[in-house]
């Protein structure tokens, strides 16, 4: 399986989008400060992902996810609740 996936910064709040082979060892990696793209913003929570069976569908959707604002915002209405979980706590 691929995957695409948004996590949320714990320290400044705002979402990254990407995808992989293996979910786990991914968000590991952004954790852990493997990802030169994600470093300074670490720690992450995972918020969001989906599955696709090729990984050509998952590489097309995180493109769209990043490239058009429409698809992320679409995105961040449906998942507005997972958002904002923990926030107030």
């Amino acid at each position: 399986m691929f995957y695409v996936y948004v996590l949320k910064s714990e320290k400044d709040g705002k979402l990254y989008i990407g995808h992989s082979n293996d979910l786990k060892r991914r968000l590991a990696e952004h954790n852990d400060g493997k990802s030169m793209s994600t470093k300074v913003r670490k720690p992450f929570k995972l918020v969001y992902y989906e599955a696709y069976a090729s990984s050509s569908d998952a590489k097309y959707r995180e493109h769209q996810l990043k490239r058009f604002s429409g698809a992320t915002t679409h995105l961040r209405k449906r998942i507005k609740n997972s958002l904002t979980q923990g926030d107030s706590m």
